[in-house]
């Protein structure tokens, strides 16, 4: 595993960063989400960021991946997450919400309410108190970050090193009177821009398997919090059934990488290695995919309308049956015809659309988990 010292990190430029925003997306940040937002990309801009993000998955199958194209993809980490999120945040709120995240669900139980059930579960799992200061790395449109300032009273800083999210996240903190309790940092997770021992406690929600390197981002983590402090994430983890030299499981694995944004995504022995490597203690380490729910975690991706509870469902359901994505993929394929929405906006939906079916199927055979739970602690001082 590489550390953080070994990594060639990428070079930040924060003005380029910004002025790609505010070319790619003008002022929708500001305005309605989905869709509408989608149509008010600048079409220039949107396929120098499709080319960006699109150059290292096309053509490069699963049958004939190399070291040399993974590497590729590590080496350029920021960019591949950062491009990633400006074609596909606006798709993520309209199809999922504001917490970009899976979760259990219990028989019954409403998709958000199972969501913040999830986030509440973390926060309590790290003892998080009132007024603690924490650290959201990765912290998407602040969904997560919003419900927990509310449930537990504790001051975030989310750290996101894509700008149009971190208008949306601020835009929303506005709206419901949390920005007193909660800020936005522009900044690369690998190298970030707070001074050793700043935060109380840490947490990250599926946001570090973007890294290059898991040890890499732990130990950077590591290094901001306080001594005695917790560091509290879901991991998104290939689990021991996966076999990397069955050509089905490496499809499995390089569609839910091409259509999540994710560099190099790596085995449960691999995280825990890599937080004792960064000097966590660990307290809690278990798949929360294995409990024995009646509900699995990817039932919203999966189109079975058996998993229907309430007529709420069925839209979120109906979504991602054949049909629906059918009609879905036609209807931006009409958009962009007409110019209404960007070229490219079709092929982004097409890609989430095969980490749909990439998910679902590591999920059924148990060869992914988006939530293996660990959290550890920095020794004290």
């Amino acid at each position: 595993m590489a550390t953080r010292t070994q990594l060639q990190l990428e070079k930040e430029d924060r003005e380029r960063d910004a002025a790609f925003k505010t070319a790619l997306h003008g002022k929708t940040g500001e305005g309605r989400k989905g869709f509408v937002a989608m149509m008010g990309k600048d079409h220039a801009a949107q396929k120098e960021a499709v080319d960006e993000y699109f150059k290292h998955w096309d053509n490069k199958a699963s049958a004939t991946e190399t070291e040399d194209t993974r590497k590729a993809r590590r080496d350029e980490y920021a960019t591949l997450t950062r491009h990633y999120y400006n074609l596909a945040t606006d798709l993520y709120e309209y199809g999922w919400g504001q917490s970009f995240h899976f979760c259990r669900f219990s028989k019954n139980e409403p998709f958000q309410q199972a969501q913040a059930r999830h986030e509440h579960y973390l926060a309590l799992k790290m003892n998080l108190q009132e007024n603690m200061k924490v650290l959201d790395v990765g912290c998407g449109v602040g969904g997560p970050a919003r419900e927990i300032v509310k449930f537990s009273g504790v001051n975030v800083v989310g750290l996101n090193n894509n700008d149009y999210q971190i208008e949306r996240a601020t835009k929303y903190a506005k709206q419901e009177k949390l920005d007193h309790k909660l800020t936005f940092t522009k900044g690369d997770f690998m190298q970030m821009p707070y001074p050793d021992n700043s935060f109380d406690a840490v947490y990250a929600i599926e946001a570090t398997v973007h890294a290059p390197s898991l040890e890499g981002i732990y130990t950077e983590i590591h290094r901001v919090l306080k001594p005695g402090g917790v560091f509290g994430v879901y991991e998104w983890l290939m689990k021991d059934a996966y076999d990397n030299d069955n050509p089905r499981h490496r499809e499995i694995r390089l569609g839910i990488e091409q259509g999540d944004g994710i560099s190099n995504m790596e085995r449960i022995p691999v995280a825990l290695a890599a937080m004792k490597a960064a000097g966590f203690t660990l307290e809690v380490n278990e798949d929360m995919a294995d409990r024995p729910d009646e509900y699995p975690w990817y039932w919203p991706l999966s189109g079975e309308l058996k998993y229907m509870q309430s007529l709420w469902d069925f839209p979120t359901l109906v979504r991602m049956t054949h049909v629906g994505r059918g009609l879905v993929h036609r209807f931006v394929g009409v958009l962009e015809m007409i110019r209404l929405a960007p070229r490219g906006t079709q092929k982004t939906a097409d890609s989430l659309a095969l980490a749909a079916d990439s998910l679902v199927a590591g999920g059924k055979q148990k060869l992914f988990t988006p939530m293996y739970l660990m959290v550890g602690r920095k020794a004290k001082a």
